[in-house]
């Protein structure tokens, strides 16, 4: 099991800190937050549970104690509200990471660093530039849930488990992701075939659908109840499991990438080979030429907002 330090115990730190116990991932969590008060809370909580799981040890601390950390997940950042765009988050979250970045390095300077804060792909980049740390020890959760809501989704039209479902979205975690259609599969058999078998089939009114729900979920989710949540804390437990167990499980991570469709030195959701030394290979899939093209607009899209957040720390 890991020793995880999580930086923000906000809904998503402290969920995450909640799933990670329930799977036994980690042997160790350190919670931290500005909010102190907050972060004691959260862990003393968390600890509760802790009989009717794993006897992990749970609680709030400080930069220092990340030391010997095997992973460092980061939450913390300004909330996305109701009407906001992940990326209107990005001038107050880069402030926010000058202070954070550094003294995880610091106290942790050969953790893995998982980064789950809007815009998560910026916020990578933002990450890797204040941390040093080598490309491959830094990347964000990527689209793993975005895929988990597109397969939960499809699994629900079809009448299949989601986890039997090999379907993808890639690109920017936000507006313009873009979900995989043209080589989407269940049991060998292309999504469209096995639609038709099944007598259930993908018109372009239920993929319209479909891509709505996936495209705009944390929205809707937003303005429900004020944040996602166990989504996203499901997500960075299935990183993490895939760091412990070394698996080379391949997921939709924001890793670095010297190019993606023609757009070079971006980080954004491609598949790639987790296991423990973090990444440890990018894959390219083949697709559609609309895929190609909606990919090549995501990654001008993040490279756009990328460029931003970096001549912001180099004006600091």
């Amino acid at each position: 099991m890991l020793n995880i330090g999580i930086v923000g115990a906000g809904g998503v730190g402290s969920t995450a800190a909640f799933a990670l116990m329930m799977r036994g991932v980690a042997r160790k969590i350190v919670l931290i937050d500005q909010n102190t008060k907050k972060a004691e809370a959260e862990a003393e909580d968390i600890a509760h549970a802790t009989p009717f799981a794993y006897a992990n040890k749970i609680k709030a601390g400080t930069y220092s104690d990340l030391e010997n950390s095997d992973v460092v997940i980061v939450t913390a950042g300004a909330n996305q509200k109701p009407g906001e765009t992940r990326n209107d988050l990005l001038a107050t979250n880069v402030r926010i990471f000058e202070s954070i970045i550094p003294q995880i390095a610091q106290y942790a300077p050969n953790a893995i660093l998982i980064i789950a804060s809007n815009p998560m792909d910026v916020m990578t980049s933002v990450a890797i530039k204040l941390s040093g740390f080598d490309k491959n020890r830094v990347f964000g959760s990527g689209t793993v849930l975005d895929t988990a809501r597109f397969r939960t989704l499809l699994g629900y039209h079809l009448g299949v488990s989601p986890k039997s479902l090999h379907a993808n979205v890639l690109g920017e975690h936000g507006d313009s992701e873009v979900l995989i259609w043209s080589n989407a599969v269940a049991g060998t058999i292309h999504i469209e075939q096995l639609a038709k078998d099944l007598n259930r089939p993908l018109t372009e009114e239920v993929k319209a659908d479909i891509d709505d729900n996936v495209r705009n979920a944390a929205y809707k989710i937003i303005d429900g109840k004020g944040s996602t949540t166990f989504g996203i804390a499901g997500a960075l437990s299935r990183i993490c499991q895939a760091i412990d167990s070394n698996e080379y499980a391949v997921l939709n991570v924001s890793a670095l990438h010297d190019e993606v469709e023609g757009v070079k030195d971006i980080c954004m959701s491609m598949p790639c080979v987790v296991g423990k030394r973090g990444i440890h290979s990018r894959l390219y899939p083949t697709f559609s030429d609309e895929e190609h093209e909606k990919l090549t607009e995501s990654a001008q899209t993040i490279k756009g907002f990328t460029e931003v957040a970096l001549n912001c720390i180099k004006q600091k």
